[in-house]
């Protein structure tokens, strides 16, 4: 019996849980989630900062001026007292007592005497000085575990005072593509095709280490070998997930004694994907053979199988407004849509066989079971 397709996504993520932890350096983390929240280490500032060039005063002016700190330089070891100023550049300590810094455009200078240009342009107290612990005070939680690491976290962690981050390492996978009718270089003709998962699913797997692709000929007994042994996390098979002739992968499993928790999603393309276990846990994702279809399988199973076990935390639903494309009266249809603003504009050509719309679109609307128009989530891929 095929699973909802929405059930079907959860439990996807549901099967598994998230692979074991490990200290990254921060070169080696783009792409990983947290494991762990990051935390401040220090305050931020560490101390009171210049946020201009300029000079810091205390008082009224003119003030005399009796010295200058530059960008990492330590903390002047003076306090400032009224009428009195100190040069400062941007990220600068300034001096304890300091009321506020006046920037250097706005400052003439007279020996050691300091004047403001224009006296109709008061600051008020505090002005240009980034206080100690004003971005976040020690220990503050500054992203939670699960985040996906990107540049800016990275940057985040070491402005931090990180070196390393705890996060979940890359699910391992292993493609294997079965078929006597494909094709590897060359033009197709008539009884054979080109392959064409080989080439698109790498660019599918960035959230993961692909081990590599093995092509097998339609033989139960290569395919029983290639699930047996390895060392992928995942392993994905692309074809032989129907019930022809040539479509051994059920009776492998059963054979290699997997627990099969889909057998088919009510889905348009792709209603023949499956996900299974191993006895030894790995899990296989069955791709149909057909590009589409396939396609539609790895936005339903795979991809949410590879978030589970990264450790990434489920993400918001992207949603955009569909004219009626004419809706399964029981299965969800992935439609291939361009989207500008808010609305999604089916481009055509998605018959299961064929990758030209999933080609020209940047995403698939999920359409459900009887829909006429309206919001629906779509996928990116």
């Amino acid at each position: 019996m095929t699973m909802p397709w929405k059930l079907a996504r959860q439990t996807a993520r549901d099967a598994v849980k998230p692979l074991e932890a490990t200290e990254a350096v921060l070169s080696d983390a783009l792409g990983l989630a947290l494991a762990s929240g990051v935390r401040a280490l220090t305050d931020q500032p560490t101390c009171d900062t210049s946020a201009m060039d300029g000079y810091a005063v205390t008082g009224t002016g003119p003030w005399r001026i009796t010295g200058r700190v530059a960008a990492g330089d330590p903390v002047p070891g003076v306090v400032l007292r009224s009428g009195e100023a100190f040069g400062v550049a941007t990220g600068a300590p300034v001096p304890d007592g300091s009321d506020l810094v006046v920037p250097v455009e706005l400052c003439s200078t007279d020996g050691k005497v300091l004047h403001v240009v224009d006296e109709r342009r008061p600051a008020p107290p505090g002005r240009h000085i980034r206080r100690r612990g004003e971005d976040w005070p020690a220990g503050s939680e500054l992203v939670p575990a699960g985040s996906p690491i990107t540049p800016a976290v990275l940057g985040l962690a070491a402005g931090a005072g990180h070196d390393t981050l705890l996060a979940h390492r890359r699910p391992r996978v292993a493609v294997i593509v079965t078929g006597d009718e494909l094709l590897h270089t060359g033009l197709p003709h008539p009884g054979r095709v080109r392959d064409a998962l080989g080439p698109m699913l790498p660019g599918l797997l960035t959230r993961a280490d692909l081990l590599g692709t093995t092509h097998l000929r339609d033989d139960p007994s290569a395919l029983t070998g290639a699930l047996a042994s390895g060392q992928a996390d995942v392993l994905v098979t692309c074809g032989a997930t129907s019930a022809g002739p040539a479509d051994h992968l059920r009776r492998v499993l059963a054979g290699l004694g997997a627990e099969i928790r889909i057998s088919g999603v009510a889905c348009r393309p792709g209603h023949p994907m499956l996900l299974a276990v191993l006895p030894d846990g790995r899990c296989v994702v069955g791709l149909p053979g057909n590009p589409f279809a396939a396609l539609a399988a790895v936005v339903t199973l795979l991809h949410p199988l590879l978030d589970a076990l990264g450790g990434h935390a489920a993400r918001p639903p992207v949603t955009a407004w569909l004219p009626d494309v004419g809706a399964h009266r029981a299965d969800t249809r992935l439609v291939p849509v361009t989207r500008s603003g808010g609305l999604a504009a089916p481009v055509g050509h998605d018959r299961p066989g064929s990758l030209w719309g999933a080609a020209l679109a940047g995403a698939l609307a999920v359409v459900p079971p009887g829909h006429r128009g309206g919001e629906v989530e779509v996928l990116t891929f």
